[in-house]
């Protein structure tokens, strides 16, 4: 929530091609998972070998009011789908004969059902759907999200997606199946505070909006999923851009766009009560309602959701809190809808990590609240409100014209209190007591740094389609207020209750504009365009670390991107991009390298390709992508003392890798998906600087090395199994290969290689008394593995053994462990 020495680089280009990625060498502690890699390259070949149905059922969907065809309509037979192309067809194999159900659905349409009979022949099914006649469509989701035929790289995760997951771990860990994302969790638990990376980007890096709303924190650009417990119950759809992507509202993304929508329309009234419980006393309640469609026009929805958890690591516990609602006004070309939400937290911290000297014996081992003495302190704790107001006006003006505008207020407050002791006085600005004529220098004292915040502003966007050329125009102004200070509520001795002992306020406007369009060549060929303006003024007057330092910026940023898209055939499709994103440093970048450099803007040259291949029983995708960077913020692998990495700019660095996912079915029983992320993340002459004990610099220069955190290889499968009706039984894998924590490419500072397999159960119990009746049973870690997806590394000179030393910490995941849970809709 308070996420916020540096070195000097000079470096140089390194030509390099893609068969160096196919060839990265890896330390021999790593073979003994290469297997590991083999098998999920196996399953992404296996899936390009698809198998042959023995029914067809094809056909088009169009509009019953003009008869044009509809792109994107999902259709669905026996719990296997197929969406729409852009001439509104669909095809779907069936593996036997017999009768099936067909359901077809879109939103802004009535759903149609209808009787299938397979015969082992080709049968066609045409079908029209009648428009509900309210305009129901997200548009706020639409003109930020990538098209279907946009040139961009990215996966839809839906909300039955979701669920099957959704037992009380945060956001972050629900998305560990996405190519190229690696997770992590402080408490080990995958409740309280969650990370994800993406290509190696952390989630500082990666823009996050919810229905358009920019929610990264305006000052460390970060997202704290922490502060919206149980967010994923009321998420409709999850788009993750991977690279650049479109452009959108916010902080600009430097390794994905995550997109969420909550804004789903839904006809019928319903109820639903959610309870799980895990490991580690692990608890998650949920109820959610909604009234269905009032008077032909009016809808609300609701969830209260509570989770708490003793947490794998000591005192890890966590107490979240959270509500959603949703009311919406519809008519034939208005929506009107006001989201509020909010969501609070207590968390005990675990942001120091677990020494490498411990890590064996002691692999819960929690140094917060230990300065005290006795017993740790029991209010070590993090604490933090967050309310969300979100208030959405989407208008029609004809059937091809539409805009949204938006307006949001995100209203933060809280605080982290730790015990420190023997504290100078002085430290706090203060003059030391004297007591019995003896000079008093240091107390024990408990202190709080607090964070008050407001975030407001509006976007808007207008959408435009047409037979050839389909375009938004979009952006939005939004402004931070913030108060960063800290008071001491207790000492021992020399200090009233609730001294302030300092008080730095910032503020910070964001502005852009963007321009989107697809223009349709032909009906395979399409042109896209992308252009954005974007203007940051961040003013911060002072900081803890830094009093005096008045930091006072303005950026402009252009923003364009353009890429070509080409149908092959009804199954086949090429596409390519490029793209130029500009980013500003965040608080942290500020403080950390105060005396040393003030920090730089960064620019990331993006450049991807990729093939799209799927019938009704396969699919594969496989991109791609250059990214080349100018004054990268990288990780040093230290942390600041709120658990936010250290960042230093690197002249020159890149990124290039290739990623591949696909999922199979295998007959009626059997689904098997698979991605891998293969990569080389690399910094370019290197200069890593570390001190010794009498304070003397000794600088090291490396050629070549990898970034920090950013894994040259990253793979999951799911094999998914249907033995019986209504029961779904998926085993999930992933293997991480080995991070470095540092820029200097040393083990000893590094994240070993793990893999990590879960099973998930989820079973429908058939009866007549509820709309559904749901049972769920997670089991983690099956394999019992010792793993650590996150650390931080600290170098030091050893004038001993004449050679750097690294002090390293380590967030260890739990070994096995399970959750269950059971869910009543009506």
């Amino acid at each position: 929530m308070f996420h916020t020495g540096c070195l000097t680089f000079r470096l140089r280009s390194h030509p390099m091609n893609l068969d160096q990625v196919m060839l990265v060498r890896k330390p021999k502690t790593e073979n003994r998972y290469t297997y590991m890699k083999q098998l999920m390259l196996l399953v992404l070949l296996a899936i390009a070998g698809t198998l042959h149905a023995q029914s067809l059922i094809t056909g088009t969907i169009s509009n019953k009011t003009n008869g044009k065809p509809l792109e994107g309509v999902t259709v669905s037979i026996n719990q296997t789908g197929a969406l729409t192309d852009n001439k509104g067809h669909y095809s779907i194999h069936l593996p036997k004969k017999g009768a099936y159900t067909l359901t077809a659905s879109y939103i802004g349409f009535k759903p149609f059902t209808t009787t299938i009979n397979a015969n082992n022949s080709t049968q066609f099914s045409d079908i029209t759907l009648e428009e509900t006649g309210l305009f129901v469509k997200p548009v706020e989701i639409s003109s930020l999200r990538a098209g279907k035929n946009a040139p961009f790289v990215n996966t839809t995760v839906s909300a039955e997606e979701i669920k099957k997951n959704n037992l009380g771990q945060d956001l972050p860990i629900l998305l560990d199946q996405q190519p190229g994302v690696v997770t992590n969790s402080d408490a080990g638990t995958g409740i309280g505070y969650t990370g994800m990376r993406v290509r190696g980007s952390d989630i500082t890096r990666i823009n996050v909006t919810v229905n358009g709303i920019p929610i990264n924190d305006a000052e460390s650009q970060g997202t704290f999923f922490v502060n919206m417990p149980d967010f994923a119950s009321s998420v409709s759809s999850i788009q993750l851009q991977r690279g650049v992507g479109t452009s959108t509202n916010g902080a600009g993304a430097f390794g994905a766009t995550l997109n969420l929508s909550t804004n789903e329309f839904n006809e019928n009234a319903y109820g639903e009560i959610s309870n799980s419980y895990g490991s580690f006393n692990s608890w998650k309640h949920t109820v959610k309602a909604g009234s269905g469609l009032i008077n032909d026009h009016f809808t609300i929805d609701a969830r209260l959701s509570q989770i708490t958890s003793d947490g794998y690591i000591d005192r890890a516990t966590s107490d979240l809190r959270s509500f959603y609602t949703s009311a919406a006004y519809i008519s034939k070309k208005t929506a009107i809808r006001l989201n509020v939400f909010s969501g609070k937290e207590k968390t005990y911290q675990a942001w120091n990590g677990v020494p490498q000297a411990l890590l064996e014996s002691d692999r819960t081992y929690n140094s917060s609240g230990t300065e005290k003495p006795g017993t740790p302190y029991d209010n070590e704790t993090d604490n933090y409100q967050q309310d969300h107001y979100q208030l959405f006006l989407n208008q029609e003006i004809n059937a091809n014209l539409n805009f949204n505008v938006a307006l949001h207020l995100t209203r933060g407050r809280g605080y982290y209190e730790e015990y420190k002791a023997a504290q100078a006085y002085s430290a706090y600005g203060l003059n030391a007591p004297i007591i019995n004529r003896d000079t008093i220098q240091t107390t024990d004292l408990v202190r709080q740094l607090w964070l008050d915040n407001y975030f407001y502003g509006s976007v808007f966007s207008l959408n435009r389609t047409g037979e050839k050329l389909n375009w938004s125009l979009g952006g939005g102004w939004n402004r931070y207020t913030g108060d960063h200070y800290g008071k001491i509520i207790w000492a021992a001795v020399g200090i009233d209750k609730d001294h302030k002992y300092y008080n730095y306020p910032a503020a910070k406007n964001d502005f852009n504009i963007y321009w989107k369009g697809e223009y349709k060549i032909t009906t395979a060929l399409s042109l896209f365009a992308d252009l954005q303006y974007r203007n940051i003024m961040y003013n911060m007057d002072g900081f803890e670390a830094a009093p005096a330092y008045i930091a006072h910026v303005n950026y402009n940023f252009f923003n364009p991107k353009a890429g070509i898209s080409y149908h092959i055939n009804r199954t086949n499709r090429i596409f390519a991009s490029v793209a130029i994103a500009n980013k500003e440093p965040n608080r942290g970048d500020f403080e950390n390298n105060y005396g040393v450099a003030t920090p730089k803007p960064e620019v990331l040259r993006d450049v991807e390709a990729g093939y799209e291949w799927n019938n009704s029983i396969a699919t594969i995708a496989a991109n791609v992508y250059y990214m080349n960077y100018k004054n990268q913020l990288v990780q040093t692998g230290m942390l600041t003392d709120v658990g936010a990495y250290v960042r230093t700019n690197i002249p020159k660095s890149y990124r290039m890798g290739i990623e591949v996912n696909g999922n199979v079915k295998l007959g009626n029983a059997f689904t098997v998906a698979a991605n891998v992320a293969l990569s080389q993340n690399k910094v370019l002459d290197y200069n890593a600087t570390s001190y010794d004990s009498n304070y003397i610099a000794h600088t090291q220069q490396y050629n070549k090395t990898d970034i920090s955190f950013s894994p040259t290889f990253v793979g999951g499968f799911t094999l998914s199994a249907k033995p019986i009706k209504n029961l779904n039984i998926d085993l999930l894998g992933k293997y991480v290969s080995r991070q470095y924590m540092d820029n200097t490419s040393n083990a000893r500072g590094s994240l070993n290689p793990y893999f990590v397999s879960n099973l998930r159960f989820n079973y429908i119990v058939p009866q007549t008394l509820f709309r559904e009746l749901g049972v769920q049973l997670l089991l983690n870690n099956i394999l019992n593995a010792k793993y650590e997806p996150n650390g931080s590394t600290y170098s030091s000179f050893d004038l001993k053994t004449n050679r750097v030393a690294y002090d390293s910490y380590y967030y260890p995941m739990a070994g096995l462990n399970f959750f269950v849970g059971l869910t009543i809709g009506f």
